[in-house]
């Protein structure tokens, strides 16, 4: 397969998933471009790989998870000065839309393992290899996460993962 094809068959499946992790559109978007970028570049390699789009993959959820710590401190400086933080609006999928809110219910370095595990049905195995942890890890994130979950369900019943399911 060619890179182009391959660009034309992953993006949009990628872009969804972290659009899961990110809660942005826009930002998932870019992300996932950057990702390509870096793909092409190393194309020759990575084109021999059982399934490159695991790679792009796992790059841009580095770099997405590099972008929320880095706007969080910057909406953290923000605050401090009195301004309000803005709050995205993506147009998706009321499901995409439930899975991110789900998602924004826990610290940014448990959301990559609640998507590849939980949501895109990766075994822990591959979850760890993807995102270069022990097992270990991994499954402490897990656990933690939906403890998270679990906890914020319980106090509000009828949230907002609630309101994207009945739509």
């Amino acid at each position: 397969m060619d890179f182009e094809e391959f660009y034309q068959s992953s993006y949009p499946r990628l872009v969804g998933q972290l659009f899961s992790v990110t809660g942005s559109l826009e930002q998932a978007e870019d992300v996932v471009q950057e990702a390509f970028i870096r793909a092409l570049d190393r194309w020759p390699r990575i084109q021999a790989y059982d399934v490159p789009e695991l790679w792009v993959r796992r790059v841009a959820i580095n770099l997405a998870v590099s972008e929320i710590r880095r706007l969080r401190r910057r909406a953290a400086a923000l605050l401090r000065l009195g301004a309000q933080r803005p709050q995205p609006q993506p147009q998706l999928t009321a499901q995409t839309a439930g899975v991110a809110e789900m998602l924004r219910r826990v610290p940014v370095n448990q959301r990559p393992v609640l998507l590849l595990h939980d949501v895109l049905d990766l075994p822990i195995e591959q979850v760890a290899e993807e995102l270069g942890l022990p097992v270990t890890t991994v499954r402490g994130r897990l656990a933690r996460a939906r403890a998270n979950l679990a906890r914020h369900l319980a106090a509000d019943p009828e949230g907002a993962l609630s309101r994207h399911d009945r739509s």
